[in-house]
């Protein structure tokens, strides 16, 4: 592995934005500083009159380029891992559906073969469980045939098995049996986050205090404020608005969460409490149409038009068709804030809730040399995977 000095670029880290240039070798950061001068066994890449940032981490996604990661095969691993990296994706987390214990035993199972076949594109952090354990008012698109409540017999069985490669598991903490698998996460490192909840305020404040840290996609399929025999209660929108030390992740693509939400999250939780996601189906990267959401064999018919993802009979959304470029883009064009603000919610901050930060997110000597270089209009030009130029647009 060679060196490589990107040169003339504008730096977005940490919040800030300044100009240097970035020396790589061996895959680390290892000068960042301005004026560096390129020798005969460096290659050069030019990012004068554009950004650069440290990649894109996107917390959750379930597919792109045509394949979902509950398909299995290497290939559709491949496929999505090569289209998430052409829009500026250096790291992201599979996820699964709501599925039978045996389809997610099958979907860990290619997870740990599709990480060993050591595939080209953006890197793989761990497996992000999403579901089955959710509240059934709040199951969104995830099918209804497999909810149900956590039982230990059931989960511990895979986490036994697979515990080393389950990054995050999603589920609705009020529901019975939540406390204790939370806990167990908690003891097992993997990150415990509420999602498809119909939890009150106070239950998300037990949830917490067990374990529950990160809500995922803030809004969607989660409740607010609610009518109950009369009284008003808060719901998990509440919370997370109240409580500073909970992260939430946003699907930044423009329809999930309308303007003026996305104005209210960045105003009241920040950039250094929120994580841009995808929540990208296999659709992602794709010309409008029909795709199945969850595996070929088993999932669900979803449409796709005007770049919207949809069930098909139009009643919710099913995922999103955004890659995180798309994201950024819309978030900063949306909310109005600073290109470093919203680029530090798609790079430092999920990998400081994935507890990866001391590798990624920032650019910094020491740290993994995943970069991507872009416009004002975060058009993707290069992308830089563990040191190595894996795109560059045409």
């Amino acid at each position: 592995m060679g060196k490589l000095l990107i040169k003339g670029g504008t730096i977005i880290s940490r919040g800030e934005k300044f100009r240097a240039d970035v020396l790589v070798a061996e895959g680390k950061i290892v000068a960042v500083e301005q004026n560096l001068t390129p020798s005969p066994e460096m290659e050069v890449v030019s990012a004068e009159g554009r950004y650069l940032s440290a990649g894109f981490i996107d917390l959750h996604t379930h597919g792109g380029g045509g394949a979902d990661f509950m398909d299995g095969e290497v290939a559709d691993y491949a496929a999505a891992l090569i289209t998430h990296a052409h829009h500026g994706t250096t790291l992201l987390y599979p996820t699964t559906l709501s599925s039978t214990t045996e389809s997610l035993d099958v979907a860990l199972g290619n997870y740990q073969r599709a990480l060993q076949a050591g595939l080209k594109g953006a890197q793989m952090g761990g497996l992000h469980l999403e579901g089955p354990y959710f509240a059934y008012e709040m199951r969104g698109a995830q099918d209804s045939r497999y909810l149900r409540n956590p039982e230990a017999g059931e989960y511990m069985l895979l986490l036994e098995k697979y515990a080393d490669v389950i990054a995050r598991w999603s589920l609705a903490p009020e529901l019975e049996g939540a406390e204790d698998m939370a806990k167990e996460l908690r003891r097992r490192g993997i990150l415990a986050a509420m999602g498809h909840t119909n939890a009150t305020f106070e239950e998300c404040e037990k949830a917490f205090e067990v374990g529950f840290t990160h809500l995922t996609h803030f809004y969607s399929c989660m409740s607010t404020v609610t009518r109950r025999n009369a009284y008003r209660y808060a719901g998990v929108v509440e919370f997370g608005y109240y409580r500073d030390d909970v992260t939430c992740e946003l699907i930044g693509d423009g329809i999930h969460v309308p303007q003026s939400l996305l104005r209210l999250m960045f105003k009241i939780k920040g950039a250094e409490r929120i994580a841009l996601c995808t929540d990208s189906m296999r659709g992602a990267g794709m010309p409008d149409g029909v795709y199945k959401l969850g595996s070929r064999a088993e999932g669900q018919e979803v449409m796709v038009e005007d770049g919207v993802a949809k069930l098909m009979d139009h009643t919710g959304f099913a995922g999103s068709v955004a890659t995180m470029d798309r994201v950024v883009r819309t978030v900063q064009r949306l909310t109005e804030r600073p290109l470093e603000e919203i680029v530090r919610s798609a790079t430092e901050t999920p990998a400081r809730i994935m507890g990866c930060d001391e590798r990624k997110g920032t650019i910094e000597v020491g740290k993994d040399a995943d970069i991507v270089v872009f416009d004002e209009d975060v058009n993707i030009y290069h992308t830089i995977i563990g040191g190595e130029l894996f795109y560059s647009r045409q």
